[in-house]
Formats: structure tokens, C-alpha cells, sequence
């Protein structure tokens, strides 16, 4: 079996898109997924699979999420490795007095080009600091994320690629929680 941590974008966000977890944990158990293991109300959940092709897991959750909920929404699903590299690749780790607090991981459904970088860049606060590894954008916002203009949405027209973004203690704690 197969470890993999699927990220919904867009549930439980301002009372639009609900589903209890409990819902949503029966809804992976249905499609044929085990050792399910949910985290907070925004959409993250950790489970195991013999499918191995990532795409093929996202249409089935976005189907029986819509099927099921009536919700159309986005899923990345990452394979349990792909996490841990995003975890241990944090271009922040090592400095000194760094606020993890208003740190973030942005993941992507592609890699982005070059002139998409250059245009998420350009929505960036003077004291925000973006970097760009493969499928992953680390993000740290000094005046938090609700004054931002390094929203999933502004980058995903930028970039023209599917975005979801968890704060770096959900990112932490799905890594402790897919070593279980």
C-alpha cells in the first residue's frame, strides 16, 4: 500500500463547501482507501492506496466529493515522499528568528514557467518573501496572510496552475501524522 496526503482546496473556507471530516474520512473509506487519518477542518487527509498514479486519485476524490457533497472542488494529492521533500526543502529552515507562524507552502499542480514566477513576484509586499522549488512555492508574509496579495487564486491566474496553500504547522503536522 501507498501512502498519500490529499489536500482539498476550498472546503469549510467562510461557510461555503462543508463537510464534516467524519463525512469525508466515510466518503475515502467508500472509494476504496484505508488507514484514513484526516487533519483539521480545511481539507487534509492522509490514507493509503495500491493506486499509484496521482491524477487518477484526484478525479476519483473530486467525483465522489461532487457526487456525494454536490461541491466542485480542486484536490492535489502528493505521495507521501513528495511531502517530505517539500517539508525538508523549506529554504527558511535554518535561519535565525525566522516566524513559522506566518510561513506557508504553496503547492502547485505543475511547475510553473518563468514568466508566471516573474508575475506572482510582482504581487509581492516589499517585506514578503517568495521561493520557488519545483511544484512548491514557500511563502512568508511579516503582516500575515489576510493582507496578502499572494492569495491561491491571484496565484493561480498568475502562474495559470492549480494552487493550495497550508500554513507551516499543517505542513509539519501532516508529516508527523503520514510517519504514523
Amino acid at each position: 500500500m501507498n501512502i498519500y496526503i490529499a489536500l482539498l482546496r476550498g472546503i469549510n473556507v467562510s461557510g461555503k463547501n462543508k463537510i464534516k471530516m467524519t463525512e469525508l474520512k466515510q466518503l475515502c473509506l467508500d472509494i476504496g482507501f484505508s488507514e484514513i487519518t484526516t487533519y483539521i477542518q480545511s481539507g487534509n487527509v492522509i490514507f493509503s492506496t495500491q493506486e499509484i498514479n496521482t491524477s487518477k486519485i484526484e478525479n476519483k476524490l473530486v467525483t465522489a466529493v461532487k457526487n456525494k457533497f454536490g461541491h466542485s472542488i480542486k484536490v492535489l494529492v502528493l505521495k507521501k515522499k513528495e511531502l517530505e521533500t517539500v517539508f525538508k526543502s523549506n529554504p527558511f529552515i535554518n535561519e535565525a528568528n525566522f516566524d513559522f507562524k506566518k510561513t506557508c507552502a504553496t503547492f502547485l499542480d505543475k511547475t510553473p514557467t518563468e514568466e508566471g514566477i516573474e508575475k506572482v513576484r510582482a504581487l509581492a509586499a516589499k517585506d514578503e518573501l517568495l521561493i520557488f522549488k519545483n511544484k512548491t512555492v514557500y511563502i512568508y508574509c511579516p503582516d500575515g496572510f489576510g493582507r496578502t496579495k499572494l492569495s491561491n487564486s491571484n496565484i493561480e491566474n498568475k502562474l495559470k496552475v492549480s494552487a493550495t496553500s497550508r500554513n507551516w504547522n499543517t505542513v509539519t503536522k501532516l508529516v508527523e501524522l503520514s510517519n504514523q
